[in-house]
């Protein structure tokens, strides 16, 4: 659900007691993974091409679906305009592999081409993942889970033309599938909707982005409206409205505030619902802990310099999901809230490696580490 407007190398990690043993054995990966990035940060700096960057990284982790995974992440920035007006496009390529044999491959760029006439986003993901099922609504989140695995391909692209400065319109393509579905306990007859599923979507967006930078922006605005027809065993409209601000003081302090409702208009698949949770919308969450057919959320984030390439950001927010407009007012609100370090792993595009710790309601937390601001 939702926008696919930045794209980064997520990984999320929630401890419990229980995976307490291999808190080490990160400490030590990670360790070894910001040298690696601090290498690269400065041999890029110091051997810069000025159309295209590539900044790879190796990827290493642990989290309780997967394990230990090791994999690779590449994340390319360029402008081969040179002109005054056109922003900088990106892309990303990950690969990651799993002790537990698990593959995922994740492709996303955002483009503009010449003086921004045009601009294109997208991502297209293959993954081979088990993960955990809590139902739908509120209520069903708190009365169980199922560990299931499944196969799984998203194709999500817009092409979007500019009809004045920083504003575009157009078409967005959608293709979701879920298939070798296999619930991995007896509790999956809880719920029948857990089952091969697929969707096709066409939609319409208006977008206005005034932002200094995609990846880590700290002046401008962002406002994305998107209406999407889908098609599955039933057909259902989605509707999702996202508004961000950004403010920063003496090129130094940034205050960066975010609303975003998506509404669901019908019966969707159990993939398809709005989903509380993850780095994309609130963080401090187990992504698909909550989902419900609508979501409403404001988040705010300040960001500060630390140290040299050393960043620190502050964030929390309020959220609710609910089955239908005329419940938001009984729905209970989660609320969210962290601190993030930051590392500058290109000066000139400021893009930066964030690393967040998130807690939420009823005990969540969640570590992730990223390219890019969560928004």
């Amino acid at each position: 659900m939702g926008t696919f407007e930045n794209f980064r190398t997520v990984h999320t990690f929630k401890y419990k007691p229980a995976y307490a043993a291999c808190k080490r054995r990160l400490c030590v990966l990670f360790a070894v993974w910001l040298l690696l990035f601090m290498h690269s940060a400065n041999a890029q700096d110091a051997n810069r091409i000025k159309t295209l960057k590539v900044l790879p990284f190796p990827a290493f982790g642990y989290s309780p679906e997967t394990s230990t995974y090791v994999g690779a992440v590449s994340l390319f920035t360029f402008n081969v305009h040179k002109d005054s007006v056109s922003r900088q496009s990106n892309a990303k390529l990950e690969f990651n592999y799993t002790w537990k044999r698990q593959l995922i491959l994740d492709c996303g760029w955002n483009l503009f081409s010449k003086h921004e006439a045009w601009f294109s986003k997208g991502q297209i993901v293959y993954s081979r993942f088990p993960d955990l099922y809590y139902g739908i609504g509120i209520g069903a989140a708190e009365a169980g889970k199922v560990a299931y695995s499944s196969h799984r391909f998203l194709s999500d692209v817009s092409a979007l033309k500019q009809i004045k400065a920083q504003l575009f319109t157009g078409i967005n393509l959608k293709y979701t599938a879920y298939w070798k579905v296999r619930p991995m306990n007896s509790d999956s007859l809880y719920y029948p909707e857990l089952r091969n599923r697929q969707s096709y979507g066409i939609g319409y967006a208006v977008l206005k982005d005034s932002r200094n930078n995609i990846l880590s922006p700290a002046k401008g605005s962002y406002s994305h409206a998107a209406a999407t027809c889908n098609f599955s065993e039933q057909t259902y409209l989605e509707l999702t409205l996202d508004f961000r601000r950004y403010k920063t003081w003496n090129d130094k302090y940034t205050l960066a505030a975010r609303i975003i409702n998506d509404f669901t208009f019908g019966e969707p698949p159990f993939f398809d619902y709005s989903v509380l949770g993850g780095d994309k919308f609130v963080r401090g969450f187990y992504y698909g802990r909550y989902r419900d057919k609508n979501l409403s959320s404001v988040q705010a984030e300040f960001r500060l310099p630390l140290y040299r390439r050393f960043g620190l950001a502050v964030f929390g927010g309020v959220s609710s999901l609910y089955p239908g407009l005329s419940q938001i007012s009984t729905s209970k609100s989660q609320l969210n809230g962290g601190l993030g370090l930051r590392f500058l792993v290109d000066k000139t595009d400021k893009t930066n490696l964030r690393l967040d710790y998130a807690i939420g309601s009823h005990n969540n937390s969640v570590f992730y580490v990223s390219f890019g601001e969560s928004f």
